[in-house]
């Protein structure tokens, strides 16, 4: 896997030349964070209404999974009960008695493709779906060329956990742990490699967030690789993305937006920054990526939060902001709150390494954050907290 990243690194520079001057895709992007549930209908719904409605054709590509009759099968199903007409594309380098390169190339297949309303990417190993849909040199074979086609023309492109980091145009592959990314760093080819870049060269893309406290490794992926957006989905929660680059929240929970257009990293060999803004977008708000502007749900239209009227007053402190929900826990509790500044610190769970280092997640109230408080929930939307992380000595108990 680590030698096809290498080639297909070799020929992304030429590749993204050769495809720079295509036009403006037209269809939409539906950006799922991964454990979608059979009965979150508002987001298969939408899938199948960008589809074209009632028996739009939906091409799955179970590429990722591990058992890829099982989980096509699964999805093709669930698409159907929604109203859609879902077929399978037989693309995997894990099915049996078939040549996936062959597969990738085949014109009936890529056009099966081409004359559907959408295309539906499982989760499972995001690697499997760059090596069957790119060639060595980095050029797009037969199959994906004809997902661009549709996606062009006003398609949608749906994706789930490993179908969701195919996104952007990097990705994690090979990743560590959170906070070994963080001490240890990123590299490409190992834990980053090019992905399928159905959202433009400018936005970093990450799943699983909140449940798994991934915000954090969206940094040094960002600054690696020079991107100053970046959106996270969590689970069982879908971004939609449509032509005019305006994201919207649907589902479960949220998304988390990295801002780190004035982000300064500091001097020293661990992972230290200041200056980063992150937002949560709840389910119902929208964000357009080109222009930066907010809509708030239409629970939370009247609810903007009054810095001068707290809610809450207590000081805000998390000992592990890298668990579960965590980070937007933090970020709730400070939103509404006489404190101005929240601290989360991350240290290394047992057997991995750095164990003496930790980080300092300080997160602040500045001049242009605005909260919104949900009127029919406990839920809010943020925007642009400010966020510096710094490396901690830790000190770890002896014991004879």
């Amino acid at each position: 896997m680590r030698r096809f990243a290498g080639l297909l690194l070799a020929g992304l520079v030429w590749c993204m030349q050769a495809y720079a001057a295509e036009a403006a895709p037209q269809g939409s992007l539906v950006i799922i964070g991964g454990a979608l549930r059979a009965d979150n209908a508002v987001v298969w719904q939408r899938v199948v209404q960008l589809a074209g409605g009632a028996g739009a054709r939906i091409a799955v590509l179970p590429t990722a999974a591990a058992n890829p009759e099982r989980s096509g099968a699964n999805l093709a199903a669930n698409l159907n009960r929604y109203g859609a007409a879902a077929f399978i594309v037989p693309l995997s380098a894990r099915l049996k008695d078939r040549d996936f390169r062959r597969d990738a190339e085949d014109q009936a297949l890529a056009s099966s493709i081409r004359s559907a309303g959408g295309v539906y990417f499982t989760g499972g190993d995001q690697a499997l779906i760059t090596q069957a849909l790119v060639r060595p040199d980095g050029s797009r074979t037969a199959v994906l060329e004809a997902i661009w086609d549709l996606y062009r023309r006003g398609g949608v492109i749906a994706g789930t956990s490993a179908g969701a980091a195919v996104m952007s145009s990097t990705m994690y592959y090979n990743a560590r742990t959170v906070f070994a990314t963080m001490s240890e760093g990123v590299n490409d080819g190992r834990e980053l490699a090019p992905g399928l870049g159905f959202i433009g060269n400018d936005v970093f893309v990450d799943q699983h967030l909140l449940a798994r406290g991934r915000f954090a490794r969206m940094l040094p992926a960002m600054l690696k690789k020079g991107y100053k957006l970046g959106l996270g989905i969590d689970e069982n929660t879908a971004m939609v993305i449509n032509a005019a680059r305006e994201v919207e929240v649907l589902g479960y929970q949220g998304a988390l937006l990295l801002d780190l257009s004035q982000a300064v990293v500091g001097d020293g060999k661990d992972f230290n920054i200041s200056n980063a803004r992150i937002s949560y977008l709840d389910r119902g708000d929208r964000y357009n990526l080109s222009t930066r502007y907010y809509t708030p749900s239409a629970d939370k239209v009247d609810g903007k939060v009054d810095p001068q009227k707290p809610y809450l007053k207590d000081p805000v402190y998390s000992s592990d902001i890298l668990g579960h929900n965590a980070v937007l826990v933090t970020m709730e509790r400070l939103i509404d709150n006489a404190q101005t500044e929240a601290i989360g610190i991350a240290t290394a769970a047992p057997g991995e390494p750095r164990q003496e280092l930790g980080f300092e997640f300080k997160f602040t109230r500045v001049a242009d954050t605005v909260g919104y408080a949900s009127a029919a929930t406990e839920g809010y939307s943020i925007l642009n907290l400010r966020l510096d992380v710094r490396p901690l000595q830790i000190t770890r108990p002896w014991y004879k």
